[in-house]
């Protein structure tokens, strides 16, 4: 069974930094396309970033410039590295596999307030 175990969350003000990491255990992970979704309240769960097994990186628009999504095949670990956060990105963030068919877990809440 695979698991997924969040860290990097937190409180930041607008303009801040936050690395998320996404550690996996089982599930092949090197082979996977990964991704970071989030879901803000009263909202739909939202694709942000995609990494395939070979390095190609895709973005939501809201997103492009702002967020790096980064892998470490040797540490089964997926890293979203987030700047200049705007209150608007205020969500719990989650990972899974491309195909999103892994139990999610609880994800890591990123705050943005001032």
């Amino acid at each position: 069974q695979v698991q997924l175990v969040y860290s990097g969350g937190g409180s930041v003000q607008p303009g801040g930094s936050l690395r998320l990491s996404c550690a996996v255990s089982g599930g092949f992970f090197s082979s996977q396309a990964m991704a970071w979704h989030r879901q803000a309240p009263g909202n739909q769960r939202e694709l942000v970033a995609v990494i395939h097994s070979g390095g190609s990186t895709n973005y939501v628009d809201s997103v492009k410039g702002r967020f790096v999504i980064s892998r470490d095949n040797a540490r089964n670990t997926v890293y979203l590295q987030m700047n200049n956060l705007k209150p608007e990105d205020t969500a719990v963030y989650y990972c899974n596999r491309l195909n999103g068919d892994w139990d999610w877990g609880q994800g890591t809440q990123v705050t943005v307030s001032s």
